[in-house]
């Protein structure tokens, strides 16, 4: 395999639309926001989905399930695919097929069509494998770090933006003269079909790296993915231990912040006695801080790793990470609102943080595997959200039961109270339990190493970056 000096981006200058890595980054980044924005989508009218569909409480937290378990399987292999087509046909696929199980959620009408939908709309979850793979691929080592927590962090917004934009596209749907009852249908395919069309875009607007698309590379004779020496198998890339310590890092930071923002508006709501409204605004604002939060994460990868090598990388992960742990279990013992929303706060930052930081270490454990990689550390988040929100929904309804069999004296209104706080009680105990996980982790963390002649093959790398060109390995 031949060594060539490419344009890959020293710096992530946001104005320069016409280089092809900054093109991409944009690109990817709006990509990856549709994708959260469509997969999240149906969050806001579940109660209409539950009024038509006949949803039981069950049935509802079943669907939940059936969207993150979809997401596990499809990074697990889109990060494989990508290190053999390259992102750019991946990406286009991914949209264009994903577009589909998002329209029919639009158009079912039992609670099995329901459960398949968000089964298959799960999927376009593996939408941040590929933009971390594409943006690791565009952008120099100095910088990649920060390139990466910044594109997911936008992109992730779109998780938290569908709370606010869904109901407007609802309410415009409804100015156009359909009926209220019929406008969430409407609003998922039009958000559908906009998948779709974004699939497009990729296609005709994005390349796989900044020398040329994979088949063109192999045209060229500059890429030869089947070759042993240049290539590594999924297989190969997991027997590495250092995958799976970030696998785990990736459920304590990502895997943790959806399940603790999926179950926060009730959290407060029974806590605190704040409106639903309310709760639900706090929540969204915690969501909105990934515009900036993941990008410091990358950053301070960045700069560590600039001053103290590869393993300055790592320590700073495994400190975010502990600090993150303690922010949630010190934030499930408050009692008073303002300390409650202070240590909320220092939540949202250090988890985020955390997630930027992972993906400023995951481009250095194997480049010849970043696809492979990324998408079983990516998949990693989606398994934490599956087991902690088993976890929480277990732990609630046991509490829960637990009031309905003692109460057989207490009044109904009475009763319901008692089952809020004790189920207010559960999760709270549960988010303790999970932060000392997560602190835990951070602290497993440090037992990532990477060689001396990783760290001397990475400081040569930094010493070679030119203001405009680096050497890239295909």
């Amino acid at each position: 395999m031949k060594n060539q000096v490419q344009l890959k981006a020293t710096r992530l200058n946001l104005r320069d639309i016409k280089s092809v890595p900054i093109r991409t980054f944009w690109i990817t980044s709006f990509a990856f926001f549709i994708c959260f924005f469509a997969w999240f989508g149906i969050i806001p009218f579940m109660p209409d989905v539950v009024r038509d569909l006949g949803l039981t409480a069950e049935q509802k937290w079943n669907s939940v399930v059936f969207a993150v378990a979809g997401t596990i399987f499809s990074r697990l292999l889109i990060g494989k695919l990508c290190d053999k087509y390259g992102p750019r046909i991946c990406y286009t696929w991914l949209l264009v097929l994903g577009s589909i199980p998002v329209i029919l959620s639009g158009l079912v009408t039992t609670p099995m069509q329901f459960y398949i939908c968000r089964l298959f709309t799960g999927f376009i979850g593996a939408s941040f494998v590929i933009t971390q793979v594409h943006t690791s691929l565009m952008f120099a080592p100095n910088v990649v770090g920060t390139a990466n927590a910044t594109s997911a962090g936008w992109g992730n917004l779109g998780g938290g933006a569908n709370r606010l934009g869904m109901p407007l596209l609802a309410a415009l749907v409804i100015a156009f003269g359909i009926a209220e009852s019929e406008a969430w249908r409407y609003s998922m395919v039009i958000i559908g079909a906009i998948c779709f069309l974004t699939g497009l875009l990729y296609y005709f607007f994005t390349q796989d790296t900044p020398a040329g698309n994979y088949a063109d590379l192999v045209a060229r004779g500059e890429r030869i993915p089947k070759s042993k020496k240049d290539s590594v198998g999924f297989l190969e890339a997991a027997k590495d231990y250092r995958v799976w310590v970030l696998f785990a890092v990736y459920a304590a930071c990502f895997g943790i912040e959806l399940t603790v923002y999926g179950t926060m508006d009730d959290y407060l709501q029974n806590t605190f006695g704040l409106s639903r409204i309310t709760a639900g605004n706090l929540v969204l604002s915690f969501a909105l801080m990934n515009i900036f939060a993941r990008t410091l994460g990358g950053w301070f990868g960045d700069r560590y790793g600039k001053v103290n090598g590869l393993k300055g990388r790592v320590w700073f992960l495994a400190a975010i990470i502990v600090a993150e742990g303690l922010m949630l279990g010190l934030f499930s013992t408050a009692t008073s609102l303002v300390i409650g929303i202070a240590l909320l706060i220092g939540f949202s930052l250090t988890v985020q943080m955390a997630e930027g930081a992972t993906f400023s270490v995951v481009p250095f454990i194997n480049k010849k595997a970043i696809g492979s990689i990324s998408g079983i550390v990516g998949a990693g988040g989606n398994f934490g959200a599956f087991i902690t929100a088993l976890f929480l929904k277990y732990k609630s309804a046991e509490a829960g039961t637990g009031i309905l069999q003692g109460g057989e004296s207490l009044s109904a209104d009475a009763l319901k109270a008692a089952q809020v706080a004790a189920e207010a009680g559960a999760v709270s105990s549960g988010y303790l339990q999970i932060g000392v996980l997560i602190v835990v982790t951070g602290i497993a963390t440090l037992i990532i190493r990477f060689s001396l002649e990783d760290e001397k093959i990475a400081k040569k790398e930094m010493e070679q970056l030119s203001p405009e060109l680096i050497r890239l390995e295909d």
